[in-house]
């Protein structure tokens, strides 16, 4: 059956619910499954698996929120479509501004990641054409993107199944099971449990990509909600899993120090040989997330430019398989240069900050919703918005400090525009 003509400007709805499902868990099944089991320990210690359920909650709430909204709008851009919506320009520009910069800088981080895997000598180049490339796959249309982020996740899939292996064989060093309470209790505590559980947010912001492609998927309605509790539910069975077998198989101080806890835990067990084969998999997951992060980015993008808080050039939407090839282009070119001009490899709490405000203002906006499109009740929103705000800011100062001032500096920018449009009668 032949689609109906896609109106000028408009982008096409190719997706179904499997593609979409593979987007969002391709998202969160990115480089962050493979470093942020490390940072997140370090501050957790044996409650990491109570940061991970903290995260799982917050992210479910944000999802709900997410499902129902994009079920009312079904375009492309997210929640800063759904707050200029509901809540006015001023919440938008930040959900939009805090998704941009933050997921730009995620960007750079995965593809460096990349490098690292593959090329520790030449990271920088092999992340650069990285980039060059996955930007090509996503200028051929988003079905090309759906089909290589479905191979990518598979692969992934795979390798956390071998990871899961070796961590159950063993053999399990002294301090691991049986040390691994008492000395993380006296690292950590209590205490570490909220910072641990705003890094491991990172990991399950990834369904946000979903419904950025609203303007892309069949049947929004019902496609975007299944798909994006679909890839929550497959993403936090996953990271709780891990979290647990990473703790019994690993004592705590090495888990705590690691660069690469995934990796180690093949190292330090029977399955040892397969370590290139978890390399492999650390690679493809870079991929995959820098794939779907480069799709996300650059229809949020787009959507900002539409409405005139981006230059209106960015809009432009053309070519055979019909992509906002000049928003793709741009973030192409933006990552890029951070990997040329930055190290970029400490941006997750960064990230996390911008996501976390995101996703606050997804809740306020969700808040607002009547009719028959509300299947959730307004008290998960409020749960939400205050479990993005008290995770926001029990974030490192640093992480919090730097995303805040890129917040305010994209504020004070859309102000003095809006003035000196004012002032030209624009």
């Amino acid at each position: 059956m032949a689609l109906p003509p896609t109106p000028p400007g408009q982008l096409q709805r190719r997706l179904g619910v499997v593609d979409s499902t593979a987007i969002g868990l391709g998202s969160m099944l990115g480089a962050g499954v493979f470093v942020v089991f490390s940072p997140a320990a370090a501050l957790a210690g044996p409650l990491l698996a109570v940061a991970v359920a903290v995260a799982g909650v917050v992210a479910y709430c944000n999802a709900v929120a997410s499902a129902q909204l994009a079920a009312r709008y079904p375009s492309s851009g997210g929640t800063y479509v759904y707050g200029r919506r509901q809540l006015g320009e001023w919440p938008g520009f930040i959900a939009g501004w805090g998704f941009v910069t933050g997921k730009t800088a995620s960007c750079a981080a995965m593809a460096l990641t990349f490098g690292h895997y593959v090329a520790p000598g030449f990271a920088t180049p092999i992340a650069v054409a990285a980039v060059v490339v996955l930007t090509g796959v996503n200028l051929l249309g988003i079905t090309r993107t759906a089909l290589l982020t479905k191979i990518l996740l598979a692969v992934v899939l795979a390798t956390i199944a071998f990871v899961a292996a070796a961590a159950l064989i063993g053999p399990h060093p002294a301090g691991a099971a049986s040390g691994t309470l008492a000395s993380g209790m006296t690292a950590a505590g209590a205490w570490g449990v909220l910072p641990a559980a705003g890094l491991m947010f990172f990991a399950f912001a990834g369904y946000a990509r979903i419904a950025t492609l609203g303007e892309e998927v069949k049947d929004p309605a019902t496609t975007i909600p299944r798909a994006i509790l679909a890839a929550l539910a497959g993403a936090f069975v996953i990271y709780l899993g891990l979290a647990v077998l990473l703790q019994w198989h690993l004592p705590a101080d090495r888990l705590a120090a690691s660069s690469a806890p995934l990796l180690d835990a093949v190292a330090d067990s029977g399955l040892r040989a397969g370590v290139p084969l978890v390399q492999a998999g650390a690679a493809a997951a870079c991929l995959g997330a820098l794939l779907a992060l480069i799709t996300g980015v650059g229809r949020t993008t787009m959507a900002m430019a539409r409405e005139r808080d981006l230059p209106p050039v960015l809009a432009r939407v053309g070519g055979r398989h019909t992509v906002p090839f000049v928003a793709e282009l741009t973030v192409a070119a933006a990552v890029i240069v951070l990997l040329l001009t930055t190290n970029v490899l400490t941006v997750v709490g960064f990230s996390s900050f911008g996501v976390l405000v995101y996703y606050a203002v997804a809740n306020a906006a969700a808040f607002t919703l009547a009719g028959p499109r509300r299947f959730a009740p307004r008290w998960l929103n409020v749960l939400g918005f205050a479990g993005c705000v008290l995770l926001a800011l029990t974030l490192p100062p640093a992480s919090a400090l730097g995303m805040a001032a890129v917040l305010a500096a994209g504020i004070a920018g859309r102000a003095l525009v809006l003035r000196l449009r004012a002032r030209n009668g624009a």
